[in-house]
């Protein structure tokens, strides 16, 4: 059998067939036979890059991350704003693509999965909280808009709650307990010069109930 010379259009292909098909039909509902007959692979020829259909979702998930990650640089990176509007941007961007069909979709069993709640954690606290958030908050102790003398433990704490706790996928809830929690998130931060949720995006994290 002839060499596969370009395997990484045969994984990007998979990835973005297991992609479409989770966020179409959601994860349990879509089988490995599945995605061999969307790609027209052979068996043998997916189980060469991926062990197991939950192994495609790993790489389906660190892909988004990835696109993510990029989004939120350019936020990060951003010039004319301050420490607290960048950090206010930042969060919104990030919570707006938290929302995002394709992962919203996937979810329900990722939260099920403890190696994926691990790594959850492990971005927080390795990624994400040191090359988004910290950066951010040094800006704003420097330019005056945001006070606090814990900036590397807020920077973690700010994730954690933002991303699992306030989320009600995460935690289902009702949308009263959503508002109630925003509302707490923001009486949290303000000691620190700043708010992060305003009414829209607090009504979009509402919408997201479950009944």
């Amino acid at each position: 059998m002839a060499r596969n010379k370009h395997p990484e259009q045969t994984i990007q292909l998979i990835l973005d067939t297991a992609s479409r098909l989770f966020f179409q039909q959601g994860y349990d509902r879509t089988t490995l036979q599945d995605i061999i007959n969307a790609t027209g692979l052979s068996k043998g020829a997916i189980y060469h890059h991926f062990s197991s259909k939950e192994a495609i979702l790993v790489a389906v998930v660190d892909q988004i991350g990835e696109y993510n990650s990029t989004i939120l640089a350019q936020v990060r990176d951003r010039k004319g704003l301050t420490g607290a509007e960048k950090l206010r941007e930042v969060f919104r961007t990030s919570l707006q693509l938290s929302f995002q069909g394709r992962v919203l979709n996937m979810l329900p069993y990722l939260i099920e999965n403890p190696k994926f709640m691990a790594l959850q954690m492990q971005s927080i606290l390795y990624e994400a909280s040191p090359d988004y958030i910290l950066p951010i908050l040094q800006e704003g102790l420097a330019d005056g808009s945001i006070q606090t003398e814990y900036p590397e433990q807020l920077s973690e704490v700010l994730l954690i709650l933002s991303d699992l706790w306030l989320h009600p996928i995460f935690r289902p809830s009702t949308p009263e307990q959503v508002r109630n929690r925003c509302g707490f998130f923001n009486h949290f931060t303000r000691q620190y010069g700043f708010e992060l949720l305003d009414a829209e995006l607090i009504d979009t994290m509402t919408k997201f109930c479950k009944p």
